[in-house]
C-alpha cells in the first residue's frame, strides 16, 4: 500500500491517472481510479478527475493508493460461514441466499469469501484469481447452497481440472411455477443480452437481436437435466420441485434454461417469474456435488441441507 507520498510533475501533457501509474507501476488502473474517486489523490491540494491533463509543475499528493499485491480478499469474521465438509485440502460451504460468493473489489467485505479467509487464512493466497480466494466456482447471490473452496494450490489445480473437463456433477433443487409432469434435458447456446446494462442470459439462436448483434455474441453451450420429484399447491398455485443436474457452469444456466422452456423458478423475477411477497431471493439451491477428491483420490459426494422453501416436500 502506498501512503502519504508526494509527486512533483515535471512534464505536462500527461493525464493524472497515467502519471500515477508511471510513478507507481506496482498499482493498477482500477486502484488509481478508486483512489481518485475517493479523494485520496489531490492535485495542488484539490480533488481532480482521473482524466485531468497535467500541465507540469503540479504537486500530486497521495494519501493512500493500493498496489496489485493488495488485491486480496479481506478477512471479516462477522460473516458467518456454514462448513458442511472440511479436510486438509478442501472446504464445502452452504451459502445462504442474499450474499455474494466473492467480492468484486478489495474494499467489499460482506461476501462469503470474506468470512472464509477470516477462519481459513490460507485460502487467501490460493488460486489464480485473487478475489476468489480458492473458490472453485460461483453461484448467484440469491441462489443458496454448495460452494467448493480449495485450501492448497495442489487441490485447486486438481479440482479446476475436473471442472474444466466437466466431470463434476452438480445437483440443484429448483422450485418452479406450475406443474411439470416429466423430466428432460435442456440444451442451449446461451449468451449475455447485449441490450441490457445488467446480466441476463438469452438463447444465442432464438432472440430479437439484429444479425450484427447476434454475430458478436459470445456463445456458451449449456446442458441441464431436470426431474420432477414433488408437487405442491401454494395458495391455489401449483408448484413443482425439480432435481436438476448440470456439468457445465454457464452464468445463470439453470435459471435461463428453465425459463426458456417455460418453467420459471419461483420468485426469479429477472427471468419472468411472478413476484412472491416477503420472499428473499429465488427458489434455487445448490444441493450437492460429486467429484474425485483432489489429493486423496476416491469419489466425494457432498450434500447440503434442504432450503426452507423445500422443507415441506
Amino acid at each position: 500500500m502506498i501512503r502519504r507520498r508526494e509527486l512533483r510533475v515535471e512534464r505536462g501533457g500527461v493525464r493524472l491517472d497515467a502519471a500515477l501509474l508511471n510513478a507507481f507501476p506496482s498499482s493498477t488502473r482500477a486502484f488509481v481510479r478508486e483512489a481518485v474517486e475517493r479523494g485520496d489523490i489531490l492535485v495542488n491540494g484539490r480533488r481532480a478527475a482521473k482524466g485531468l491533463k497535467l500541465r507540469g509543475g503540479e504537486t500530486i499528493s497521495i494519501a493512500e493508493l493500493a498496489e496489485a499485491v493488495d488485491n486480496v480478499v479481506q478477512p471479516n469474521a462477522s460473516v458467518s460461514i456454514n462448513v458442511v465438509f472440511e479436510d486438509e485440502s478442501l472446504l464445502a460451504l452452504d451459502k445462504p441466499a442474499g450474499i455474494p460468493v466473492q467480492p468484486i473489489s478489495r474494499g467489499e467485505t460482506a461476501t462469503l469469501m470474506n468470512g472464509v479467509v477470516a477462519r481459513f487464512p490460507e485460502c487467501q493466497a490460493v488460486g489464480d484469481s485473487p478475489l476468489m480466494a480458492g473458490a472453485l466456482h460461483r453461484i448467484d447471490a440469491d441462489t443458496s447452497g454448495l460452494v467448493l473452496v480449495a485450501r492448497t494450490a495442489q487441490a485447486f489445480e486438481a479440482l479446476r481440472a475436473q471442472f474444466t473437463a466437466q466431470t463434476v456433477e452438480k445437483t440443484y433443487l429448483a422450485l418452479v411455477e406450475g406443474s411439470v409432469a416429466v423430466g428432460g434435458t435442456l440444451e442451449n447456446d446461451l449468451a449475455h443480452d447485449p441490450t441490457l446494462p445488467f446480466c441476463r442470459m438469452i438463447d444465442a439462436d432464438r432472440n430479437r437481436l439484429t444479425m450484427a448483434q447476434r454475430a458478436s455474441l459470445r456463445r456458451m453451450h449449456a446442458v441441464t437435466k431436470f426431474t420432477p420429484v414433488a408437487h405442491v399447491m401454494e395458495e391455489n398455485e401449483e408448484r413443482t420441485l425439480l432435481e436438476v443436474k448440470i456439468f457445465t457452469g454457464v452464468t445463470h444456466q439453470i435459471r435461463a434454461q428453465l425459463a426458456l422452456a417455460g418453467m420459471h423458478i419461483v420468485n426469479d423475477r429477472l427471468y419472468g417469474a411472478f413476484a412472491v411477497e416477503n420472499m428473499r431471493g429465488h427458489c434455487l439451491h445448490a444441493l450437492g456435488a460429486r467429484f474425485e477428491h483432489p489429493t486423496g483420490g476416491g469419489l466425494v459426494d457432498i450434500k447440503t441441507q434442504y432450503p426452507v422453501w423445500a422443507n415441506f416436500f
